[in-house]
């Protein structure tokens, strides 16, 4: 679901703000949403080990921008977020779609 068809003030709002969505589009789960307007999502990858022939699991949080038309997102919804400019210290990116629901804690890997 986007939130595009929205009435709402929000300057950072990809679909109503000032905000331009250029550069990565990634995709990640929810691991934090204990912010006023901003989540974490959780991104996990796999490195390769090369003198073991092994890979091992890692990950990295990113923090991004939540418009107010998402109002229904909850923890372990996995999104789509796109690049921005640098909303605030941390913050560079801007959820755009939600593209999938679970209500499970997705604290484990989750690439499997």
């Amino acid at each position: 679901s986007s939130g595009i068809n929205a009435e709402y003030g929000d300057k950072k709002c990809p679909f109503t703000g000032d905000v331009a969505i250029r550069g990565r589009l990634l995709r990640g789960t929810i691991n934090n949403m204990k912010m006023k307007r901003t989540l974490t999502i959780r991104r996990d990858y796999l490195h390769y080990i090369k003198k073991y022939n092994r890979f091992e699991k890692r990950h990295k949080n990113i923090s991004a921008h939540v418009s107010p038309a998402f109002i229904d997102l909850n923890k372990g919804d996995t999104v789509l977020v796109g690049q921005c400019r640098p909303l605030s210290k941390t913050v560079r990116f801007n959820v755009l779609k939600v593209i999938a629901t679970s209500a499970a804690d997705k604290k484990k890997f989750s690439k499997f």
